[in-house]
């Protein structure tokens, strides 16, 4: 190994940053995010980037096992590092936070070997396309029905072709208003617009079929997100069956079994997987791949700045989903963060890795860790 290409140290920060409103999906509320940051510092003086969302403990699991697991390795073996981190955090169970901070570590990894080599990461990953189509992603059950409209019209407005609204109010007991805010979507957004809506697992199966139908006889919705649990493998494939339009999920996915499981029990039309909660850039790949095998399409969940390079690999990518409130941490956080042109990100070719630099002076208000 070149000692230029030795990890020395990998530092770890936490920041909580506010919603600009109260937010709420079908099943949970929230009123922040955090984001836990890696910069890995090579004996050849390049220091790379990665993050996930995740909270303190995340970045806890990072410094206390992590680290030491990835520091002294050479930066350009990523699958490697990739499995040691695997096998240390064996005892403590591969779903949730240790995938997490698996994820963040191992995007970090893969955006300073980007730089190593002064290329940005798509190039490095080898890509099939050089941009990729995203969905504008928010409408949240807390926004009131003109917040609504003029988010998801906004986003229309602006050349993104296909809006995502949340549904399943009050865990579904409030089914009617969910019809009456996607009624008033669709007449603002036009009826060239795709329309998705998210349930987040609200409903059950006799709710998810019955309102499946209306949404998308009625609205001309095309993609209708968890109309029950992710874990109802039985009730997804019965609704993707009996609906007109693309049953999805797999954002809660960690591990590559689960999402194979997904797919085997026939249960989505299009897979959800998320770089920053599947343990990184190594495994999101290995489940395109899976995707792909199952003639499957993928779409890329949230994180569209983690997501853009990745995403511009696999030929079977759908699009990314453009999150409000990551675009809005984005801004907050990062010089280099891209700003969708004709409905696409298209990754920047003159910066190395991610492109992406942390504002430390913007950033440090909201650091907790």
């Amino acid at each position: 190994m070149s000692d230029q290409y030795c990890i020395d140290r990998l530092d770890v920060s936490v920041y909580t940053i506010p919603t600009d409103a109260p937010e709420a999906d079908g099943t949970l509320a929230w009123d922040s995010t955090s984001i836990v940051v890696v910069e890995p510092h090579t004996r050849g003086g390049i220091t790379g980037l990665g993050y996930a969302f995740g909270d303190t403990a995340t970045g806890t699991l990072i410094r206390d096992m992590l680290a030491s697991v990835v520091v002294g390795r050479d930066i350009r073996d990523t699958t490697a590092a990739w499995e040691a981190m695997v096998r240390s955090i064996r005892n403590l169970g591969r779903p949730g936070i240790s995938s997490t901070a698996i994820a963040a570590v191992d995007i970090a990894l893969w955006d300073t070997k980007a730089r190593c080599a002064d290329q940005p990461l798509f190039r490095v990953l080898g890509a099939a396309r050089d941009a990729v189509p995203i969905y504008g992603s928010g409408g949240f059950t807390t926004y009131s029905e003109q917040r609504l409209v003029d988010q998801l019209a906004g986003w229309v407005g602006q050349g993104i072709p296909r809006v995502k609204m949340k549904i399943g109010t009050d865990r579904g007991a409030s089914w009617q208003q969910d019809i009456e805010r996607i009624g008033a979507v669709r007449a603002a957004i036009g009826a060239d617009a795709e329309l998705y809506v998210d349930a987040n697992g609200a409903y059950d199966r006799t709710q998810g079929r019955r309102l499946g139908l209306r949404f998308a006889e009625e609205f001309g919705v095309s993609w209708f997100e968890e109309p029950v649990s992710s874990d109802d493998l039985t009730g997804l494939a019965q609704l993707r069956e009996a609906l007109p339009l693309d049953v999805t999920a797999g954002e809660y996915g960690y591990d590559l079994v689960y999402f194979e499981r997904m797919l085997e029990a026939g249960a989505v039309d299009v897979l959800q997987a998320d770089v920053g909660r599947c343990a990184g850039i190594t495994e999101w790949l290995r489940v395109a791949s899976t995707c792909a095998a199952h003639q499957t399409p993928l779409s890329a969940h949230c994180g569209q700045s983690l997501h853009a390079h990745v995403a511009c690999v696999p030929p079977n990518l759908r699009h990314i989903e453009y999150f409000h409130d990551h675009a809005r941490i984005d801004q907050i956080m990062f010089d280099g963060a891209l700003t969708p042109i004709d409905g696409s990100l298209r990754p920047a070719d003159d910066r190395p890795g991610l492109g992406l630099t942390l504002r430390r002076a913007d950033a440090e208000p909201y650091r907790i860790a």
